[in-house]
């Protein structure tokens, strides 16, 4: 029998470093007196995810908050009237370079959003024989659920909750192939999305039980005045698999240089527990 290769590991970096954000004090601080709750707590979600999964490689999605990405560019409305912090703002312009000084992949480019790259990744690692856990707070991820891809859910006091296939048919009724579809009849007020005229989740549901889609839906003559928005809302819930990401190697952490990179920072607890990694992979050679 062949040996099972282990899984890559797809984080969603701003929703992990919101959750941190949130869930840390403000007073954590580093060189400059610049924040920092937000950095330390990624960085503890980053290392129990790779200590519990041990994965292959682990990719992080970002966005791209200076340039609107294509969704907004296709409906003004998306994401409308959200507002960030100045210090998560500032905190996540520099968590990609503390994600890269392990050796690990940051996907984020103009245009795209973190789920593009999150998507692609998944898409490369399936295509490539391997299986993937997707580390997400968002639900519409659950599209990506598959026999070889498992998505990381975060709830409360630190769990994290595995949803396969199974989980998102006992959650909301539809394939994970439909979610896409089930978010446009639906909507997604945190995204904006409004949705199909008085349909709610138990109805869209339904109907994605009766239709495979919501293209054959419109084929039999529903939501006639709502044929374009409905198809937009659909384009805009649907993760795309074709962000620019480079192929992504197997990958050895190199703890010493995220810890040189902490320290130049003079986050002392994150350092010392970076370079006590690192003495443990001396150890066990």
């Amino acid at each position: 029998m062949a040996r099972k290769l282990p899984p890559l590991l797809v984080v969603d970096g701003d929703s992990f470093a919101h959750r941190a954000y949130h869930g840390l004090p403000k007073t954590i601080r580093r060189q400059g007196d610049r924040p920092a709750g937000a950095i330390v707590g990624f960085a503890n979600y980053l290392l129990k995810l790779y200590a519990d999964e041990r994965p292959r490689a682990v990719v992080v999605g970002w966005d791209t908050l200076e340039k609107p990405n294509w969704r907004a560019k296709e409906f003004p409305d998306y994401q409308g009237g959200r507002e960030f912090d100045g210090d998560i703002i500032e905190q996540l312009k520099v968590l990609p370079e503390f994600v890269e000084s392990f050796g690990f992949v940051c996907g984020k480019a103009a245009g795209f959003e973190a789920d593009d790259f999150l998507a692609t990744a998944v898409a490369m690692e399936e295509k490539a024989g391997g299986t993937a856990l997707v580390a997400t707070g968002d639900r519409d991820a659950f599209q990506l659920a598959s026999r070889r891809t498992t998505i990381l859910n975060p709830a409360k006091a630190g769990e994290i909750v595995r949803i396969g296939p199974t989980e998102v048919r006992e959650r909301y009724g539809v394939e994970p192939s439909q979610v896409p579809d089930f978010i446009a009849l639906r909507g997604d007020p945190s995204d904006k999305i409004p949705g199909a005229k008085g349909i709610g989740e138990k109805t869209a549901a339904k109907l994605l039980g009766e239709f495979p889609d919501l293209e054959a839906m419109l084929a039999d003559g529903r939501f006639g005045e709502q044929v374009d928005d409905l198809k937009l809302y659909k384009r805009i819930a649907t993760m795309v698999t074709d962000a620019p990401l480079k192929t992504i190697a197997d990958q050895v952490p190199d703890w010493n240089n995220a810890a040189a990179l902490t320290k130049s920072w003079e986050l002392k607890a994150l350092t010392e527990r970076l370079e006590q990694l690192a003495e443990q992979v001396k150890d066990d050679r």
